[in-house]
């Protein structure tokens, strides 16, 4: 079966997150490797996500995207030692 246009969008975003998660993954370890500690790490990289987000969609929009992150924190989604079935 021939997937729709939908299905081939939604692995295109698939694509596009697993990329971007390795670059992140990259950028983490060097500055782990150039002695700057991880939570100083993680919070640069909130910030400027936050201020990108803002830039692009706006406060409000940034505000709803923060909620749903909440939402799969809380559910687990982050949790290291998450097991997914």
């Amino acid at each position: 079966m021939k997937p729709n246009a939908e299905e081939i969008d939604d692995m295109i975003v698939r694509e596009k997150m697993q990329a971007a998660l390795e670059y992140q993954n990259e950028a983490w370890a060097d500055g782990v490797a150039d002695g700057i500690e991880p939570e100083i790490i993680a919070d640069a990289a909130l910030a400027l996500a936050m201020r990108e987000t803002v830039r692009m969609i706006g406060e409000e929009g940034a505000e709803a995207m923060l909620e749903s992150l909440r939402e799969r924190m809380l559910a687990g989604e982050f949790s290291p030692d998450r097991v997914i079935q």
